[in-house]
């Protein structure tokens, strides 16, 4: 089959790779009709992590079920499913307790696995026309059949429940004010959730036009760093006060909000003073125990400078960690269902497979208005 193979540093090919196949009872098949590139991909692509060259990419899957095991009883050929970028077991310790994204039984010795990501355990991407999805029983979501809202249930695989998981984190509540730093494709999922979750008043934190028009269009409030320090463009808009809650979207390779080059803690520390005292932090953006391509030494141990007395003096809470994705995704997709939710409109480009080199290209240097990209075989 064709498939999107790392080759290394800022380069990836569609290559012909081995066909996957049931290797457990358990296990389906499934023929892939859309897998997304996420930013989380990026890290690999740019050589920002240990991955290998040969990986195959992929974790955010949804497609239609060839081949089913025979331990498999609720899952059918034919049917359309999205699968969770997390691999979970469902019966782990964390995966009863609901916390699937660090299943301890799918990738011995760490506290997760997913699809197609370095140090996630064995699990090919689905950058590619097949993907075997073990315990498929819990792992497949089904959709409606047909090809309608391809391109919203997609988002269902990752995004859309992160960035509500990023909400989940914070405990935004109806009425509530909220800063979401990064106006990428989590951060203007979160923003939409907090709105979905009844808040009165969401801020967007970014500098790229067309994420802060983006999160106007959905009712957010468009702050850009690049006019000012962003906390205090929010205070001011706030009545001195601040945000009630706040969702850190951007992560490890955060972006100087004066000047060029990467500040790794600064969404962090400027959340501390975003947000108002007893406020609290949902911290989904990824952090990592080492980052290869960090700007000093401890950034590149993952030991950030946080102001924890700042944080400390304000009473301030903080939820971190990837989105347990089985959590979230099965009431997202009945609100899209019902039409109360239409994630897709971060989409900017639908490419066939074989233009994927391309798609990370201009992904990853944020040019012609590439900021969400559905790929389909």
């Amino acid at each position: 089959m064709k498939a999107v193979v790392y080759k290394g540093p800022f380069e990836v090919a569609v290559e012909e790779v081995e066909n996957p196949r049931i290797e457990h009872p358990n296990d389906v098949i499934v023929r892939i009709t859309t897998s997304a590139i996420c930013g989380s991909d990026l890290h690999m692509y740019e050589g920002r992590t240990k991955a290998e060259p040969g990986i195959v990419f992929g974790h955010e899957n949804m497609g239609i079920v060839e081949e089913v095991g025979p331990g498999v009883t609720s899952i059918k050929q034919g049917d359309r499913v999205v699968i969770p970028f997390n691999v979970a077991c469902g019966f782990c310790k964390n995966c009863v307790a609901g916390y699937t994204g660090f299943c301890l039984t799918v990738n011995p010795g760490f506290a997760g696995g997913a699809y197609g990501y370095v140090a996630m355990g064995p699990y090919t991407g689905g950058q590619a026309e097949y993907l075997r999805v073990p315990y498929a029983d819990f792992n497949c979501l089904k959709l409606p059949p047909g090809t309608e809202q391809e391109a919203d249930f997609a988002l269902l695989a990752d995004i859309f429940p992160t960035g509500y998981h990023g909400c989940e984190l914070a405990q935004v509540s109806p009425g509530e004010s909220v800063a979401v730093y990064g106006g990428g494709p989590v951060g203007l999922m979160a923003a939409y959730s907090a709105l979905l979750r009844g808040a009165s008043k969401v801020f967007v934190v970014d500098r790229v036009a067309e994420r802060l028009q983006k999160a106007e269009e959905i009712g957010a409030i468009p702050i850009n760093f690049q006019e000012g320090d962003p906390a205090a463009q929010i205070k001011e808009q706030t009545n001195g006060e601040g945000t009630d809650k706040g969702v850190d979207a951007v992560g490890y390779q955060a972006q100087m909000h004066a000047g060029e080059g990467e500040e790794p803690a600064i969404v962090l520390n400027s959340l501390i003073e975003t947000v108002r005292p007893t406020g609290m932090l949902g911290v989904p953006g990824l952090y990592v125990p080492a980052d290869p391509g960090g700007p000093d030494e401890n950034a590149k141990r993952g030991m950030l400078l946080m102001g924890i007395g700042r944080f400390f003096e304000k009473g301030l809470r903080m939820g971190t960690g990837q989105c347990n994705v089985k959590r979230y995704n099965r009431q997202l997709r009945d609100l899209i269902i019902a039409g109360r939710a239409k994630p897709s409109f971060v989409v900017s480009h639908e490419l066939p497979l074989d233009q994927a080199p391309q798609a990370y290209e201009k992904f990853d240097k944020r040019v012609e208005g590439y900021t969400k990209v559905l790929l389909h075989p």
